[in-house]
């Protein structure tokens, strides 16, 4: 055991550890939920270069000398490389503005170089405060590191939208030939492709995946610099400078100074726009999910108009029953995602004065997003989207049944007449076709031509049998 002392008193802390007595009062006082910041590995890898960034950067400017800059960095390069499991257990639910967090990577940083210059832990060279916090502020360190690891999650999202997104590509090919109908309010409407239905998908996707690029570049504005409130009070002369000169090299991220340290620090409201994004994403998600589930109802007494890949029994008690398992997970993850962004509304709102003090629960709810979406969308797309089927004889047949063919006639005889057409076709059961020519308002011929549904699913090739036809 070693001893540590801070201003509560002295404690003694297990050798094993490289964490200190900050970040053990932490655990201490805040053991809630079991999730450590552990979980988040994209923001403990940001808030290590950002300290590898300051060493080199305090020693550039002389406040810092060689050899504790150089232990400093090689720790945090241990950090970097994953060699520091389990140094980092405090509790996502902690004090406002995040002091337990950067104290616990600071202390780990401390103990690991004191340890590579003298042989032990401990900060009789190199002090978590004094040398490694040096020239920064929990406010300008932590908020700086969120949109770094924010930069982060979003390219590992980004690989699961493109694989989506070609998935979704591929079965508008494949499909573009399955005529079926379209419904609007859940109600017959006209005919058209399961390709073309599939494309809109496709097109949602595409159009998330540029708005995240979008977004992706706002994350290299950081508060680095700003210290405790903006005035970069506490940081060596020349410091700010060199960080956005040595930052850029040890993270491969192009961070640039945000125009004012003083918004920085007192407005998140880069997270409501990241946090709306994915919600905007979930929303479309949720939305292609609960189609599927609607498009392969059944399989006897649904829609039937698609078979998605079985991955497990649908029921404890009846046989032979498979559910739709992987839409449905993908739409409970998308009301996670809801939520989430309802609890990073309230702590954007409540920023007050000099800071917004809220970044726990902000990174918390803004990193779990990210990572239940990322991981149910590559899920998504292997275990559901890639093996779905059309059931094209259902699609014709609904197709073919469907009242809605009668817009044909109202674009020739009028709506009235093909109101009345309709109207008897679902009295008599018939469909429109039939009833059509029993009327002598088309022939066999011009029927099969005109009333067929592949043709009404191309808007133009139907606008030129319209007009080279005098009936």
């Amino acid at each position: 055991m070693r001893v540590e002392k801070d201003l509560i008193g002295e404690m003694e802390i297990d050798e094993d550890v490289y964490y200190g007595i900050q970040t053990v009062r932490a655990c201490q006082n805040f053991s809630i939920s079991g999730r450590t910041i552990e979980l988040y590995p994209h923001l403990i890898r940001s808030m290590a270069y950002i300290k590898k960034a300051a060493a080199m950067s305090n020693q550039s400017v002389g406040v810092l000398d060689q050899e504790k800059k150089d232990v400093i960095c090689q720790a945090v390069d241990e950090i970097v490389n994953g060699e520091m499991k389990n140094q980092f257990p405090v509790d996502i639910y902690q004090a406002g503005g995040g002091i337990s967090i950067n104290m616990n990577v600071n202390e780990v940083i401390a103990n690991r170089a004191n340890e590579l210059l003298t042989g032990h832990k401990g900060y009789n060279c190199i002090h978590p405060n004094e040398h490694v916090n040096m020239s920064q502020s929990t406010n300008d360190v932590l908020p700086s590191a969120m949109k770094m690891a924010c930069y982060f999650y979003i390219d590992d999202l980004l690989i699961s939208l493109n694989k989506i997104e070609c998935s979704l590509a591929n079965k508008t090919e494949e499909f573009s030939g399955v005529v079926k109908i379209a419904r609007t309010c859940l109600q017959d409407a006209v005919p058209i492709t399961l390709g073309q239905q599939f494309s809109g998908y496709h097109s949602f996707i595409k159009r998330q995946i540029e708005e995240m690029k979008k977004l992706q570049k706002n994350c290299l504005s950081i508060v680095i610099g700003a210290t405790a409130v903006g005035t970069g009070i506490g940081a060596a002369p020349g410091y700010t400078e060199k960080i956005y000169e040595y930052l850029p090299e040890v993270s491969h991220l192009a961070v640039i100074k945000v125009d004012n340290f003083f918004d920085g620090l007192q407005n998140a409201d880069i997270y409501l726009k990241i946090s709306s994004c994915l919600k905007g994403l979930s929303s479309g998600l949720s939305k292609i999910a609960s189609d599927l589930r609607l498009l392969s109802s059944g399989p006897r007494a649904g829609f039937a108009e698609i078979n998605l890949p079985a991955v497990q029994p649908g029921s404890s008690i009846m046989p032979g029953k498979i559910n739709p398992c992987i839409p449905e997970m993908m739409m409970q993850v998308c009301f996670d995602v809801y939520g989430n962004d309802q609890a990073i509304t309230f702590a954007v709102d409540r920023g007050e004065l000099d800071l917004n003090i809220w970044e726990p629960i902000i990174l918390k709810n803004i990193f779990d997003s990210f990572s239940i979406l990322t991981n149910c969308i590559t899920l998504f797309t292997e275990k559901c989207l890639n093996g779905i089927k059309a059931n094209k004889t259902v699609c014709l047949k609904n197709a073919e049944n469907s009242l809605s063919l009668s817009v044909v006639i109202s674009s020739i005889f009028g709506y009235q007449v093909a109101n009345n057409i309709a109207s008897e076709a679902y009295e008599k059961n018939l469909t429109v076709k039939e009833v059509a020519v029993e009327k002598g308002l088309f022939n066999e011929a011009d029927a099969a031509e005109l009333l067929n549904p592949e043709n009404l699913t191309d808007a133009v090739k139907m606008h030129h049998l319209l007009n080279s036809r005098t009936l």
